[in-house]
């Protein structure tokens, strides 16, 4: 099998078992939307860039409703904040789902509607629902939808400065699931 015939997660999987030494640090982070176009898209660029290598965030739609690429509102905002988003292919849900393709320590859902059609996840990670209103399903106009976005990647980014700093490594596995629960709390 030529290695454009494998999906990006395959690619990093293969890349975590040959170099784990090399990757031990970074937590995996899977944010869940509905079409993985918007919410999931800030929440993933936006714990790339405060994390600073402490985690490796991917984001996911569901299958049926998944989008061609991220919505031109979301790279905006990402823009506009001067935050990297590192390429990457539109995911689907199951291609996180499959045992063994990687140890993903954290799913958080974005979006209350799927989180009972969303599959079990390999290797029972922590769940989280931060849920957040879905801006593009809606007939808001550009410049309000444009300034919803930036306050959504604003209540993103102060969620996940506090997730990049929570003790990870030798803290109480239960308490730190409650605290990433609780951050669906912080506006």
């Amino acid at each position: 099998m030529l290695s454009e015939d494998l999906s990006p997660v395959t690619v990093c999987l293969l890349q975590v078992r040959c170099f784990g030494d090399l990757m031990s640090d970074a937590h995996v982070v899977v944010f869940v939307s509905q079409r993985n176009s918007f919410r999931s898209v800030l929440a993933r660029a936006c714990l790339e860039h405060v994390s600073k290598g402490r985690f490796k965030a991917y984001s996911c739609g569901n299958p049926a409703r998944l989008a061609s690429e991220p919505h031109e509102l979301a790279l905006h905002a990402i823009r506009a904040a001067g935050i990297p988003l590192r390429p990457d292919k539109q995911h689907d849900w199951n291609e996180f789902a499959r045992l063994g393709v990687m140890k993903v320590q954290f799913v958080i859902t974005m979006d209350e509607t799927i989180q009972d059609l969303t599959p079990k996840w390999s290797g029972q990670p922590d769940t989280a629902l931060w849920a957040y209103p879905d801006l593009v399903g809606g007939t808001t106009g550009t410049q309000d939808l444009q300034r919803a976005a930036s306050v959504m990647l604003l209540s993103l980014r102060r969620r996940l400065e506090i997730l990049s700093s929570l003790p990870l490594a030798h803290g109480d596995r239960t308490a730190l699931r409650h605290d990433v629960r609780d951050l669906s709390y912080l506006a």
